[in-house]
């Protein structure tokens, strides 16, 4: 059987940050189709970037902070039940520096915001995906893994 004209599924690759900082993590709060909801800073890998870079990137974009990755928190293989899109999501944890107050934050990023664990697990049901509250929780369990688990050829 021929393949030629059979179009090839693809996941959507995506980054995101989870930074703590004095006992609180860095969420946006975002427009989203099902209304405001609240993420980590994250967004998809362009082409041409590498997974790290993505993350720098997304991060500064939809915070005005700039982000340090220093491990990969894990890998989340995830479909969206709401547009059936599949989603590998590289999780990163790390710290901010430099906040840019005066940069205009990404289209639909209202603000950045930070809540401590009991608000986030308190607002689960306006997280963007389950997702969030599980990259948090496998953070305070202590899961990561050295960024040179990630090789950009």
């Amino acid at each position: 059987k021929s393949n030629v004209n059979k179009e090839i599924w693809k996941p959507n690759a995506t980054v995101a940050a989870i930074v703590e900082q004095n006992g609180l993590f860095l969420l946006v709060e975002e427009e989203t189709s099902r209304g405001i909801r609240f993420n980590q800073p994250a967004g998809h890998l362009e082409d041409g970037e590498t997974i790290v870079n993505a993350v720098i990137r997304e991060t500064l974009e939809e915070t005005a902070y700039e982000f340090t990755p220093g491990a990969l928190l894990g890998i989340y293989h995830w479909k969206h039940e709401h547009n059936e899109t599949t989603y590998l999501r590289f999780a990163f944890i790390g710290s901010v520096g430099k906040n840019y107050p005066e940069q205009v934050l990404d289209d639909g990023i209202i603000r950045a915001v930070w809540m401590s664990i009991d608000e986030i697990r308190e607002k689960q049901a306006l997280m963007r995906s389950d997702q969030v509250l599980t990259c948090f929780e496998d953070y305070l369990a202590g899961k990561q893994y050295p960024l040179a688990a990630i090789t950009h050829l």
